[in-house]
């Protein structure tokens, strides 16, 4: 465990997750293009992003449940091929319904990806080395992320819509096959070769993901750490910038490029520390729970808007805890589950992250469509996210301080 052979397999199926990264973000630089394309407009289009992200939430603890019976090389598989071929479906669509069908699939196939890429790690490294992993699996991420926008902006201005998509699902499919041949389960001679350990039944495995204290825990960091920032890089972060902060377009956009890429670098080096330290990841969650909290309560009560120093502040602080929350919240998810089991506790961890962005993502648009636009629209829009953050935060001083 831990060897080249292990790095070798998580390199491969952590690969499989940059590619994910890309067909998830991958319609954000060809919105007008697609607008213009399937005639549609702004509200329909926006309902293409927000269906593929609630099929990712929706389907994380069958997608654990999944991980656990089938193993992570042969779900891998699967989540590739339901990519790919979502992807040729959105490249070839004739219209906004066949599209819809495509990031469906895209949403189906991204949700099978990164629990099955953690899991590996669990699997094929040692116990002190899963924060490391977990971490340098969300640096690999937010690569992706930030990335993946230069390349196919390039793709569609150059050789084309379907070109540019085409590609992409042919990637996609040469991924499958390299997933194929070169990831196994767990390593040679390890617990007998089987998938699983003393697998259970569907009800016990959610029952014993939520009975152990550190998926609670994870439930509760994800929630409040992971979810500020993923609702910004969604859909918010831009418009809040130039109309809530008053910058112009280019900075805008170079700044929460910026944002997202700058705190990566945090990823590895807080997973090598708990790795050694396991007791640094209750005083770095309970810090950066408490941070945001603070922050996104400025961002709501200052009268007139925050100041753009204090804005970028707490968007900067935001960026890191989503960087963080990978390391710390899936490290959490382990604790008294059995590494054979970890897809439940990990799924539920997920789901309660993308949830919470999901679910604040919809109501900010919903009170910034009925109010005059402005900095004040922002700060009611942010309500449900600064509630939800500190309400989180709470529940995670609650499962941390008392003793287990």
């Amino acid at each position: 465990m831990g060897g080249a052979r292990a790095w070798l397999v998580w390199g491969v199926a952590v690969g499989g997750y940059f590619l994910a990264m890309l067909h998830r973000n991958g319609l954000g630089v060809a919105a007008l293009e697609a607008q213009e394309r399937f005639d549609v407009g702004p509200a329909l289009l926006s309902l293409l992003p927000m269906l593929q992200l609630l099929v990712y939430v929706l389907l994380q603890v069958p997608a654990g449940l999944l991980a656990d019976r089938l193993g992570p090389r042969y779900t891998l598989v699967m989540g590739m091929i339901a990519m790919a071929v979502g992807s040729c479906l959105f490249a070839l669509a004739p219209g906004v319904e066949v599209a819809i069908a495509g990031r469906f699939l895209i949403g189906l196939g991204d949700a099978l990806v990164f629990l099955n890429v953690i899991r590996l790690a669990a699997l094929w490294f040692p116990r002190a080395r899963y924060a490391l992993v977990s971490g340098l699996t969300g640096v690999v991420g937010g690569t992706g992320q930030v990335a993946s926008a230069a390349p196919l902006a390039w793709a569609l201005g150059g050789i084309g819509w379907v070109a540019a998509f085409l590609v992409t699902t042919g990637f996609t499919v040469l991924m499958a096959l390299l997933v194929l041949l070169v990831v196994r389960d767990r390593p040679a001679g390890a617990a007998g070769h089987s998938t699983v350990i003393d697998p259970i039944p569907v009800w016990a495995a959610l029952k014993e993901a939520l009975a152990a204290r550190g998926p609670r825990i994870g439930m509760a960091h994800h929630a409040a750490v992971m979810a500020p920032f993923t609702m910004m890089m969604v859909l918010w972060g831009y418009p809040f910038l130039v109309t809530g902060l008053g910058l112009v377009e280019g900075t805008a956009a170079l700044t929460l490029t910026a944002l997202a890429a700058g705190a990566l670098w945090l990823a590895p080096v807080v997973g090598a520390l708990v790795g050694r330290h396991p007791a640094l990841r209750g005083v770095l969650a309970l810090f950066l729970g408490t941070v945001l909290s603070l922050g996104w309560l400025l961002l709501v009560v200052w009268p007139g808007g925050v100041p753009t120093g204090v804005g970028l502040a707490v968007l900067a602080a935001s960026a890191v805890g989503q960087t963080l929350a990978p390391t710390i919240s899936f490290d959490f998810a382990r604790d008294g589950i059995p590494a054979g089991r970890t897809g439940v506790a990990s799924g539920l961890v997920n789901m309660s992250g993308f949830t919470t962005a999901v679910v604040c993502t919809v109501a900010a648009g919903a009170v910034l469509q009925a109010l005059p636009e402005g900095p004040d629209a922002f700060r009611v829009a942010f309500v449900p996210m600064c509630v939800t953050t500190i309400l989180a935060t709470g529940v995670l001083y609650l499962f941390i301080l008392r003793r287990p």
